[in-house]
């Protein structure tokens, strides 16, 4: 074989510079700095950090080394007005959200009437439930009802988004169909998209109870009444032994509810299990 044939050594291969990227690099000083400047602010004494999990340990082995089980019928008593504070405020938030997250739907309000109730509803996602109870127990005073009316104007906000993604999620075609054939605004959110949507709207309106239930007890914690009041009783004396037994209370009645509450959910919108004869 001559030397002109011979195969010749490929060129080595250089792998390409790898790209700049000085904003990347930016934003991580920057959070950096954020985080840096938080810690600073909390003035965190880290003696105290140091010896958290043994006063976490102590105080739980007063709450529940030998609980006072006198005090169980009281908390469950508190507990169920929490309950009843969370069912009332879905009940007065709900049908309100729903009715005005549909025609902010894309495709179903008109632009001017979307901008303004999305806006209304960003306003209400903005403003925590407990600041909203301290203003209007001004007017309606430290009572379970105040509690729910603010459950109930609190979740305006959030279960109205809710509402007109999922109707933004529906099919067109039926309320397209409805349009076509001259119906309105009512008539096409009525037959071409409650049809279709109603069964997740629903299993949406429970999770806001399930949410409600959780957020009550907080609420208790301003004096409107519920486990969240009797909590408070408690811990400023010191009664760790009756603290523990709400505690036990409370979490087995959220458990209890986010359970039934879920399988209904999962029945609404997934239907019955299909029984097969001689499977079960």
């Amino acid at each position: 074989m001559s030397a002109s044939v011979l195969p010749t050594k490929p060129d080595a291969v250089v792998a390409p510079a790898r790209p700049g990227r000085p904003l990347v690099r930016l934003a991580q000083l920057v959070t950096g700095a954020v985080v840096l400047a938080a810690l600073w602010q909390l003035r965190l004494d880290w003696t105290t950090v140091a010896g958290l999990p043994a006063s976490i340990t102590h105080y739980l082995r007063l709450m529940f080394a030998a609980p006072d089980w006198s005090k169980l019928p009281y908390a469950l008593q508190q507990t169920w007005v929490s309950v009843q504070m969370a069912w009332v405020g879905a009940l007065l938030g709900v049908p309100v959200a729903t009715v005005l997250g549909i025609p902010a739907a894309h495709g179903v309000g008109p632009l001017w009437l979307r901008l303004v109730l999305r806006g209304i509803f960003a306003v209400l996602r903005a403003v925590p439930e407990v600041v909203i109870a301290i203003v209007i127990l001004t007017v309606t005073g430290l009572t379970p009802f105040t509690g729910a009316l603010a459950l109930a104007i609190g979740g305006i906000g959030t279960h109205a988004k809710w509402t007109y993604e999922t109707i933004e999620a529906v099919p067109d075609g039926a309320a397209e169909a409805v349009r076509a054939a001259g119906g309105n605004l009512l008539e096409t959110a009525r037959w071409g998209l409650w049809p279709a949507a109603a069964p997740e709207l629903m299993s949406l309106a429970l999770y806001r109870f399930e949410i409600n239930v959780r957020t009550s007890a907080i609420l208790g914690l301003i004096g409107v009444g519920g486990v969240g009041d009797l909590l408070t009783g408690y811990t400023q004396y010191r009664t760790w032994d009756a603290v523990g037994v709400l505690i036990l209370v409370v979490v087995v009645v959220t458990m209890a509810i986010d359970a039934a509450s879920g399988a209904i959910r999962q029945r609404i919108t997934k239907g019955a299990r299909i029984r097969v004869a001689g499977t079960d």
